[in-house]
């Protein structure tokens, strides 16, 4: 199998974590006006999730933590070199399990499902994956 070029795996990365800072930033807006992020195929379980005691951490909302890994990921995606590769990797590996962490709260403690933070999962899941590759194909090369 052939690895893909790190410049296009730089790409998506920077694609996709673009996307995880918006989608981090609607559930801060949301959050900060006193409300909860519209579930976008109906239902309440963003409005559950997000008046759960799990949706702050030391009266921050998590989606702010969000936003600064999303941006630390795009730093490290429009970035090259090693140091690059392994802060993309290890910030994902990071992001990758808080989200493991916080799915399995939304299924087994507060029993709803938020769309915008299964959609973060989703996005930190690809971004793993797509830095994972990135550091393993290409730490220790000048390119």
């Amino acid at each position: 199998m052939r690895l893909p070029r790190e410049g296009t795996l730089r790409g998506i990365a920077t694609f996709l974590a673009t996307f995880g800072i918006g989608v981090a930033t609607y559930i801060t807006i949301a959050d900060s006006g006193g409300g909860a992020p519209a579930c976008v195929a109906g239902g309440h379980g963003c409005q559950t999730v997000a008046e759960s005691t799990y949706s702050h951490v030391l009266g921050v909302n998590i989606a702010v933590f969000g936003i600064v890994g999303y941006v630390l990921l795009l730093a490290c995606a429009l970035l090259r070199g090693d140091l690059a590769r392994m802060g993309g990797f290890l910030v994902s590996l990071g992001g990758f399990g808080y989200s493991v962490y916080l799915t399995q709260l939304e299924i087994f403690k507060i029993e709803a499902i938020c769309q915008w933070c299964v959609a973060s999962a989703v996005l930190m899941t690809l971004l793993f994956a797509t830095n994972a590759t990135r550091m393993l194909g290409y730490v220790g090369r000048e390119r």
